[in-house]
């Protein structure tokens, strides 16, 4: 049987193979000589955003380059985290990413973008996710709550930051591992999902850190959080897998890079922001934000987007959640 290239075509291939090699082991080690972007893409003023320009000050001076944090808002966080895969793939384009715009988002409508093809750096921090309630809920802790839950199932209303996102996927993920039914009631953010949770008219919430003030003024009770690790905010309150099993999930934002960036490049970017965020200049804004540095080498980072997409394909196709 003939041979599908000959000797000199497989030759030709295998010298320009070892010439792309080794022209991007080049390109990162001479990374980066000029200035880099860095998408940020929600609106200034939110965690996604305070964490980014943290990063990118810091980063900036480890590199001896400006990091330059542009805000590209738009449908969720995917407007921005398409224009930074669109781009070229030396470097010079990055963006800061959560769960919104790679895990759940993607798994509930469809994005210009393939988040598994992107380029993956660094996840930068975790944060759990807060179970809290109102003050008037008939349980003061987790196993008072779970034991109401599977009493009254249909009368515990759950709210969420909207249809699709990861405060509502929590709550999903509640009823699928407890085999019971809570009702959901969306809203258009965080804000007035706690403003009704205070006023009384849902019970609970699995809110992101913003509600930690309000649990500290005793507006809200909190009876759990939502990852395995405990919190450093709060390192007494238990966590919602103590009690439900595989129950383990969490708030984070990571920094990707366009499809097919250079290994060399992802290697030494995650390299650089793994040291930073060992700063003491780097944890305590970080910690003000309810947020603990935790990077992981970009291989690792890939696998753990790569398991969360599949837990939350799991719970929208079990929920039968609806794109609005």
């Amino acid at each position: 049987m003939p041979l599908p290239f000959s000797r000199r075509q497989l030759g030709l291939s295998l010298l320009a193979t070892g010439a792309m090699g080794r022209a991007a082991l080049a390109q990162g080690q001479a990374y980066p000589s000029r200035p880099i972007r860095l998408i940020v893409p929600f609106s200034p003023g939110g965690g996604v955003d305070a964490t980014g320009r943290i990063v990118a000050e810091h980063l900036g001076a480890a590199l001896g380059q400006t990091v330059v944090v542009e805000n590209r808002a738009g449908a969720g966080g995917a407007i921005g985290v398409d224009a930074m895969a669109k781009s070229p793939p030396d470097g010079y384009t990055i963006a800061i990413v959560s769960p919104g715009n790679m895990t759940v988002g993607p798994v509930v409508r469809p994005t210009p973008y393939d988040a598994l093809a992107l380029g993956f750096v660094t996840r930068v921090v975790l944060s759990p996710l807060l179970l809290v309630c109102r003050k008037g809920l008939a349980a003061q802790d987790l196993a008072g709550f779970i034991d109401l839950l599977k009493r009254q199932p249909d009368a515990i209303r759950f709210a969420s930051g909207g249809v699709g996102t990861g405060t509502h996927l929590a709550g999903e993920l509640l009823n699928l591992r407890l085999g019971v039914r809570m009702t959901h009631v969306p809203y258009r953010g965080t804000a007035p999902a706690l403003t009704d949770l205070i006023a009384g008219n849902v019970d609970i919430f699995f809110s992101d850190t913003s509600a930690w003030p309000m649990v500290q003024q005793d507006q809200l009770r909190l009876l759990a959080i939502s990852s395995m690790a405990r919190w450093a905010q709060a390192p007494q309150v238990p966590p919602v897998g103590s009690l439900v099993a595989d129950f383990d999930i969490a708030n984070w934002y990571g920094i990707v890079a366009p499809p097919g960036t250079p290994a060399p490049i992802l290697t030494r970017l995650h390299a650089e922001i793994a040291k930073l965020l060992a700063l003491p200049a780097v944890i305590e804004p970080l910690a003000r934000l309810g947020f603990e540095p935790d990077p992981l080498p970009p291989a690792e980072f890939a696998a753990f987007v790569r398991a969360e997409t599949a837990t939350w394909t799991t719970v929208v196709r079990a929920a039968d959640i609806k794109a609005d």
